[in-house]
């Protein structure tokens, strides 16, 4: 521990204070290819030994703690980034700090929520029904809009199922034909 003349710790991280990337992987669980992957996308930071090596602040598996909290909720790790670049980095956040980002993910988690309880109606209907049909199916081919899309298996054909299927185009008169 690097101390001043008067006793008190010098200010900044202490060598026994940092965690390798290893021991970083080993606390948080996380490959230490994610930990570099994070790293990039600034969700957290290292310093660098004089050698080139990455040390981490142990506050780090609070924000690595963070990070896989938000993606388990669905957040994205853009949306992470968001939030944490919010709190400051030393000192540690505080208590008010962290509700403060949670309760902005509020609306957010509702909406996912409400998606999902949609979801589970739709497919508790779906697998109610047992009809298998996509000409009827409310799930994945609502109002059988694959149908005005011309005939064949127009879901393999599209790129995006949630958009729906493909247009088909005005000049295709046949879709077997080249």
């Amino acid at each position: 521990m690097t101390a001043l003349t008067d006793g008190r710790r010098a200010p900044g991280p202490h060598h026994g204070d940092l965690l390798t990337i290893g021991q970083l992987a080993h606390r948080s669980g996380l490959a230490a290819s994610a930990l570099r992957y994070y790293e990039s996308l600034g969700l957290i930071h290292a310093t660098r030994t004089t050698g080139g090596q990455r040390r981490y602040t142990r506050g780090t598996l609070r924000r690595i703690a963070f990070v896989r909290a938000a993606q388990r909720v669905g957040l994205s790790l853009d949306e992470a980034k968001v939030a944490l670049d919010r709190l400051p980095e030393r000192p540690a956040p505080s208590g008010t700090e962290w509700d403060r980002v949670a309760e902005s993910w509020q609306s957010r988690i509702d909406e996912q929520i409400a998606e999902l309880e949609l979801l589970k109606r739709k497919l508790s209907g779906c697998i109610g029904c047992g009809c298998l049909s996509l000409s009827r199916c409310a799930l994945y081919n609502a109002g059988d809009r694959a149908a005005e899309a011309g005939p064949g298996a127009r879901y393999l054909l599209t790129r995006d199922p949630a958009e729906g299927p493909e247009p088909v185009s005005p000049d295709a008169d046949d879709l077997g034909a080249e």
